[in-house]
This record gives C-alpha cells, sequence and structure tokens, in this order.
C-alpha cells in the first residue's frame, strides 16, 4: 500500500495490483473505494504505508516510514477515531484544539500523571509537565515549555493547563494565595491582551513567557514577561473582529453605579470598538468577564481606587476616538471646544481642553534660532490622535504587567524555574504588515533554537548508545535571520529610514530591492506595489511596505505625552513619568503617583535628549534575550493545531493541518530523525515483539543483545540497515516495516498449520456428532415406528374381538327372537289343532 496525493485529503491510500519493475512510468493502483488509476511516475515512488500496528501511534516516531502522510494519517486516526487530543512526536507534544470541553484536566487526572515517566500514560499536556517538573527537581535545571501555533490553536488554553499543574504538584511553599495569584492573572492578561480575530474569538496579541519560580519542589512566586503587544488593533479592526476585550467589557457594564461618571455606551457608540461591525463574541459574556477581572486584580492586590482610576483611563481612550476632527487635507483643522467626546476625555484625565485641542493639530518645530508652531493637516491630526490612543493604551499595558509582577514576586527568589512561553505562531495573511513580519522573524528565532535542540538531542543519543552517525543536514534557517537582522537587513535598513526626517515606506521599499534581491531569501513581487517577499522556514510571505516606518517609530508627539505626565490623575503621571521599553519593558515599578509627581528633573528632559528605541530594536533585544533564556533552559515543545477553521467540535480538515505542522517543525523533526535511524527498540521490546522470527538456536542464549545481533545478522544480512546499541537496537526507514512484514508471514504459516488441524479435528467432531445424531435419531424413530405397530396390532385384534362379541350377541338376539316366534306359533298352532281334534271328537 502507498500513498498517494490527493486535492481534497491531501494523501489517500491505494493498492498496488501488478508489480513494479526499474524504469516503468507506470504505477497500477486500486484505490480505496475499488477503483483502477494508473498513476505516472515523474520523479520518485510514492511512499509506503507503515504496517497496521504501527498506524495510530501515540508517538510518531515509532513509525517505520517516516514522511507526511504517515505523521497525517496517525494524527487523524487517532483524533477523529480515539478522540486522542495529545500525540508525541519524539520531543514534541502536538496537541490538537477539539473545540469542545473534555474531561481531562481535572485534579485526579493530575494526580494520576503526577510521578509517573513518560510513555507509562497516554500522551498529555501534565505528561509534559510532570517530566519539566521531574527534570528540574531531580538535576536541579530551570526548564521551559515552548507553546507555538497558529491564533486558534488552543496554546492560551495550553498555558493555563500547564500553570495549574505546576501550582497544584509544587503547592505553595509559605504563601497560601500564590496559587491563586499565579493563576489569577491569566484573567487580567486575557482582557488587556486578547481580542476577537477571524480565526479565533480569544486570540493572544501578545507574546509572554511566564516564570514560575520554585524553592524546594515548592512554587515561590513568578513573572511575566510581554512581547510585542498588538497596539495597532486599538484603533483599527478589520470586518468580524473586535478591539481588545476589557474596551467590551466596560461598555457591557456601564450601568454599574462605579462606572457612571466615566460617559460609557455600548460598544457600537465608540469608532474605536465598532469598526469591525462585531461588537459581541459568540459565547462571551462581558459584563460577567468584567467582574472576573475585578476579582483577579483584587486577588493580585490593586485596590479598587487603583481599579477605577485605570477604568477611567480606558475609557479616555475610547473618547479619544470618537473626537471629530473637521477640514480637509492640506489645511490646518481647529477641533470644536463644545465636542462632547473632547471634554470627557479631558475630564477623565485631567488635562485642560484647550491644550488637548491645541496639541492634537499644531505640531512644535525647533530650529537652530526659534520655536514655532506648524498646523497639521486632517489626516496628520488624525495619525496623531491614534498615536496618542496607541500610546496611551501601551503604557496601560505596561503597568499592568508590572503590577501583576509585582504580585507575584517572590521575596525570598527562587531556585529553579520552569517558563511557559505562549507566543504567536506563524502568520500569514491576505495583508501582511509590520506585525505580521514581527511574529515570524520571532518565530524564525524560535525554529532555529529548536532545530538545534532537536540535532543536539538526536546527536546525544546516539552517542550514549555508542552509534556511529554520520551528521546530516537539517534545515538552517540561519540565512533567512541574517537577512531579517544582520549588518544592512531589513530592520537596519527600515531603522535607518526612521532616523530620516522625510522617510517613507516607498523609499525603505527601494533601498531594500536595491540591496536584497541578489538573497536567495528576498524576492520583489511581480506586482506594481511596494512589498516584498520573504522565504520564510514555513514558507513565502508577501508583506506590504504601507505603515511599516510610522508603525516602527511609534511617534507620539512629546507635548501631548507631557499633558499627561502633567496630569492631576495619579496613576497616569505614573504611566508617563517613567519611560521603559515600550511593550517589552517589563521592569516593576516600586514608586506610586505621588512620590514619581516630586521628581521634575526626568519631565523637564526634552525629546531631544531621550534616545528612544524603534520598535524593532525593542524587538529584537527582548527576542534575543529571550533565546538567551530559553538556551539556559531545557526546553519542551507543545505544538498546537487548529483542525478546522469553522470551530468544530471534532472535525479534521487535512489541509489545513498539514500547512500547521510543516510551519511548526513536526516535519522537520521527522526529517532529521528519518535521516537516521528513526526505529529504537529496546532489546526487550524487540525479543517480544519478534520471537516468532527467532531461530530456537538463538534463542539458547543468554544475552538478550546477542540474541537480537544474531537473529538480526540471519533476517536482514545487510548490517547498514540496522545498529545494536548498548540498551537499543536501532533501525534505518522501513526496516520495521520489512521485519514486520517477515513476522506477518511467520504467523501467517503457523496460523494456517493450526487452522488445518483445527479444521481436521472440527470436521471429525462435527462428523462424530453428526453419526451420533443419526444414530440416535434413527433408533428413536424405529422405537417410535414399533410402537406405532404394535398399538395397530392391539387395536385390530381388540376391534375383532368386538365384532366377534357384537356379532354373537346380534346372532343370539336374532335366533332367540325366532326360537320365541316359532314357540308361539306352535303353541297357538298345536293349541288351534287339540280345538279342531277336541271338536271332532
Amino acid at each position: 500500500r502507498v500513498w498517494i496525493p490527493d486535492c481534497v485529503e491531501v494523501w489517500r491510500v491505494a493498492e498496488i495490483t501488478r508489480d513494479y519493475k526499474e524504469g516503468d512510468d507506470i504505477l497500477h493502483l486500486r484505490l480505496e473505494d475499488g477503483s483502477a488509476l494508473a498513476y505516472p511516475i515523474e520523479f520518485q515512488l510514492p511512499p509506503l504505508c507503515n504496517p497496521d500496528c504501527l498506524s495510530g501511534a501515540d508517538d510518531l516516531v515509532a513509525l517505520s516510514y517516516l514522511h507526511e502522510p504517515a505523521v497525517l494519517h496517525s494524527l487523524r486516526r487517532r483524533f477523529l477515531e480515539v478522540n486522542a487530543i495529545y500525540t508525541y512526536c519524539g520531543i514534541i507534544l502536538v496537541a490538537i484544539n477539539p473545540y469542545k470541553p473534555l474531561p481531562i484536566y481535572e485534579e485526579e487526572v493530575i494526580y494520576a500523571y503526577s510521578g509517573r515517566e513518560m510513555g507509562d500514560m497516554d500522551p498529555h499536556i501534565f505528561a509534559l509537565a510532570e517530566e519539566a517538573y521531574k527534570q528540574m527537581v531531580r538535576f536541579g535545571k530551570n526548564q521551559s515549555l515552548i507553546i507555538s501555533g497558529e491564533s486558534g490553536a488552543g496554546k492560551t488554553a495550553s498555558a493555563k493547563y500547564a500553570m495549574r499543574y505546576f501550582t497544584t504538584v509544587g503547592g505553595c511553599l509559605g504563601h497560601s494565595s500564590m496559587e491563586e495569584k499565579v493563576l489569577a492573572s491569566s484573567p487580567i492578561m486575557e482582557a488587556f491582551g486578547n481580542a476577537k480575530t477571524i480565526r479565533n474569538d480569544n486570540s493572544s496579541r501578545f507574546g509572554k513567557y511566564i516564570e514560575i519560580g520554585f524553592s524546594q519542589a515548592h512554587v515561590t512566586g513568578a513573572i511575566i514577561k510581554t512581547y510585542l503587544l498588538e497596539k495597532s488593533r486599538v484603533t483599527f479592526q478589520v470586518k468580524a473582529e473586535r478591539n481588545y476585550h476589557i474596551f467590551y467589557q466596560l461598555c457591557a457594564s456601564a450601568t454599574l453605579p462605579e462606572l457612571q461618571g466615566l460617559g460609557l455606551r455600548g460598544a457600537e457608540s465608540f469608532h474605536y470598538t465598532c469598526q469591525g461591525q462585531c461588537t459581541m463574541a459568540q459565547g462571551t459574556n462581558d459584563a460577567a468577564d468584567l467582574d472576573s477581572t475585578r476579582h483577579a486584580f483584587s486577588l493580585l492586590g490593586v485596590p479598587e481606587a487603583n481599579q477605577l482610576e485605570l477604568f477611567s483611563i480606558l475609557a479616555a481612550i475610547l473618547h479619544l476616538g470618537n473626537i471629530v476632527v473637521r477640514g480637509r487635507d492640506r489645511r490646518s483643522v481647529p477641533l470644536q471646544p463644545a465636542d462632547e467626546a473632547l471634554g470627557l476625555f479631558c475630564t477623565l484625565l485631567g488635562v485642560e481642553a484647550s491644550q488637548v485641542m491645541r496639541w492634537l493639530c499644531h505640531r512644535k518645530l525647533v530650529t537652530a534660532g526659534e520655536t514655532y508652531l506648524k498646523p497639521l493637516s486632517r489626516q496628520q491630526a488624525l495619525n496623531s490622535q491614534d498615536a496618542l490612543a496607541k500610546h496611551m493604551y501601551g503604557q496601560v499595558f505596561r503597568w499592568i504587567v508590572s503590577r501583576v509582577n509585582r504580585a507575584l514576586r517572590s521575596l525570598e527568589g527562587h531556585h529553579t524555574s520552569i517558563g511557559i512561553l505562549d507566543i504567536y505562531g506563524f502568520e500569514m495573511f491576505e495583508q501582511n504588515s509590520f506585525e505580521q513580519f514581527c511574529i515570524n522573524y520571532a518565530n524564525e528565532k524560535l525554529q532555529q533554537l529548536f532545530n538545534l535542540h532537536v540535532f543536539k538531542l538526536e546527536q546525544e543519543e546516539y552517542v550514549t548508545e555508542e552509534i556511529p552517525w554520520v551528521f546530516v543536514d537539517f534545515c538552517d534557517n540561519q540565512p533567512c535571520i541574517e537577512l531579517i537582522e544582520g549588518r544592512l537587513g531589513i530592520l537596519d535598513l527600515l531603522n535607518e529610514e526612521c532616523k530620516m526626517p522625510q522617510g517613507s515606506d516607498r523609499s525603505w521599499a527601494q533601498k531594500l530591492y536595491q540591496t536584497h534581491l541578489s538573497s536567495s531569501h528576498f524576492q520583489k513581487p511581480k506586482r506594481p506595489t511596494d512589498a516584498f517577499v520573504v522565504c520564510h522556514f514555513a514558507g513565502k510571505v508577501e508583506y506590504q511596505c504601507d505603515g511599516f516606518v510610522e508603525k516602527n517609530r511609534d511617534a507620539v508627539p512629546e507635548e501631548l505625552v507631557g499633558l499627561l505626565r502633567a496630569s492631576k490623575s495619579a496613576l497616569l503621571a505614573e504611566l508617563f513619568l517613567e519611560e521603559g521599553d515600550g511593550p517589552v519593558s517589563l521592569q516593576s515599578r516600586r514608586s506610586s503617583g505621588p512620590r514619581m509627581a516630586g521628581r521634575p528633573s526626568r519631565r523637564s528632559l526634552p525629546s531631544s535628549q531621550k534616545s528612544k528605541k524603534s520598535i524593532s530594536s525593542q524587538f529584537k533585544a527582548s527576542l534575543n534575550r529571550l533565546m538567551e533564556t530559553l538556551g539556559s533552559t531545557t526546553p519542551h515543545y507543545i505544538r498546537c493545531i487548529k483542525p478546522n477553521d469553522g470551530k468544530q467540535p471534532f472535525v479534521f480538515d487535512s489541509r489545513r493541518a498539514v500547512e500547521q505542522l510543516r510551519a511548526c517543525g513536526v516535519l522537520e523533526t521527522i526529517r532529521i530523525s528519518a535521516s537516521g535511524y528513526p526505529s529504537r527498540w529496546t532489546y526487550q521490546e524487540f525479543l517480544e515483539r519478534y520471537r516468532a522470527l527467532v531461530s530456537r538456536e538463538e534463542l539458547m542464549g543468554t544475552d538478550e543483545k546477542q540474541i537480537c545481533s544474531l537473529a538480526l545478522e540471519r533476517l536482514l544480512q545487510d548490517p547498514s540497515k540496522y545498529q545494536c546499541g548498548k540498551s537499543k537496537v536501532f533501525f534505518r526507514a522501513g526496516q520495521v516495516a520489512y521485519l514486520e512484514d517477515l513476522r506477518y508471514r511467520r504467523l501467517r504459516a503457523a496460523c494456517t498449520l493450526l487452522q488445518r488441524h483445527l479444521r481436521g479435528w472440527l470436521a471429525r467432531r462435527r462428523f462424530g456428532r453428526a453419526r451420533a445424531a443419526a444414530v440416535c435419531l434413527q433408533r428413536h424413530a424405529r422405537g417410535m415406528l414399533a410402537r406405532r405397530f404394535a398399538r395397530m396390532l392391539r387395536r385390530t385384534r381388540a376391534a375383532v374381538m368386538l365384532q366377534k362379541t357384537l356379532r354373537m350377541v346380534l346372532a343370539r338376539r336374532s335366533y332367540l327372537r325366532v326360537r320365541q316366534a316359532v314357540i308361539t306359533i306352535q303353541a297357538f298352532a298345536r293349541g288351534m289343532f287339540a280345538r279342531h281334534l277336541y271338536q271332532q271328537v
């Protein structure tokens, strides 16, 4: 049986009906529906199917033939037939989103996996978490769980289950509420960092690394590091998408007494929440979610007053989007003082309306000799308005992360830690912008780390088993990374363009074409647009240059930021007083608003003295720090797969699954494993499985390794097809299938012999039973006939007797009647004669 390509199912099974000979250009096949197919052989033969005993294995590396159709078939079979959503692929745990709650995450399941070795029980995220926890306790080395996948594949849910496992199994040393605090961080981060997208109703629009600290195997605290918040979502959403959840939670709870003064209304009333024309998400209750968010804030020690002040800032962002900017382009654009949204914005933030009107519509230019105001066009004013909203939300998010970390930080520190990386997967849309470029850049770095780790583990096992192994080439994406982050790379040219006063997306695109068209990983689209194509490890992605320079600058007018720093709101002053690294800066702030307000030296610094890094520089630096952190840990990989785009429970779209398997490195892992000795069996497992192939003389030995070596030398003959290590026997690809075929033939011959004797014995037993039954039937039949004949004889004799007696009675009665009549006649005659004689006498 072989796999052939299919336009719907990607791969389908067919059976070879005619022997193939070297040089044949057609392979004669029969499909599963019985139809015949002449398959043309163009470059290579179709991949072979695995034996049935390996189909649906819970570890894909155990497959004899390691290729794409085998992986896809095993995952599909386990998912649809067994409803198993977890499958091992070597060091990777593949998790398929079932889109349906499953009863496999209860506390009793946690304790069932606690203390067990991987492989003892079915694949599960708890098994991987237990392995990481056990290695941390046993070797004292930091561990990490790297969770990746597409939006909607279940990364955030997997991270939450892993956190629950560690807090449950690890317990909390001296802090009974630490477990609650660690789990309480999830609803807060989801409210402020998650949003509804086309692919996922609860999509994380930022990356996060949760580091859980342990001391004496007990949880002591945690810290959260975040990466690249998608701030552009604050001001714009495409159709069928939503802004961040917290805005809709506030709008849904606008009638609460404590929120009455914020001027909130329905989400459809605000420009920043209605652009996607989807203010409600299916299966969510925004008002109830706000209660959960506020409860989580309380658990983390954020006072009610600070929460309300935070909600005021978020409401002000919504009102900022409703400020009406009138006028034409290329003309000065004054705001209307009576604008209701402008009034609410200024009231909530405690700033002067006249100053806000002034600096939203003007820009201060400083020359060598003088300072003057330049009026902005309407579009420039709108851009300034959106930039302020994005900057405010970015600072709010940074403050949220710092407060969460302050609540989760352990005072006594920790000895070891387990990190959980929940980061965006490879993204490729019809329109790809700056966010997708950064996300795919991060995935390139993670994929490189993953390839090196897999390659290193593969090498270590061969060295441990003392197996001679030739180093194989693996897909090294270093050239693509160099294209992005190297000298005069895409990021370098982008940062250079951002420093130029007249820098634009078009001129940056031209520089890219001039510099990188000779690179094999860079292409220019055929369409006459400002765009470029990068050949990532997961595929080619076309990026539209529009917006790259502005998003990378992340420029917000310093005058507007200065107004917010001088606000009467202590929280707002705290947000904008200390300049961090934007969304990637995670240093906790220990100063409160009033204390920080007394530090004018930082406020008085002009913007020219502040070296603000671009977003790409910040992201690159934070990504390098993440790689260093992950490089110092023992990583464990979880690849989340989205089975279909319709979010239907237990529906498997093979085409979508294959795209994700290619993008997340599972197939590359399979390729690296298949290049060496992919199938590995311990000697005990080999003997248990293939004892039927071992001769009686070979079984006389006492050493399992010697027995296996002698048997394989006879069975495989070619020494390059296998290697005997210290504790395992290693097979080249396809050898297990060959052994399975030999085993099948041996067992078939044995079964035929058994069947022959069994069928003879059954036939003889059946004949004996039939003969005995026939004799028994004959005996009973003859007895019945004899009894019937005797009964007939008795009846006949009785009838004769009856007839004789009856005839006698009738004759006697007739005789007596005649005799009586004769006597009577004689009596009368004699009397008459006597009278006649008497008369004569």
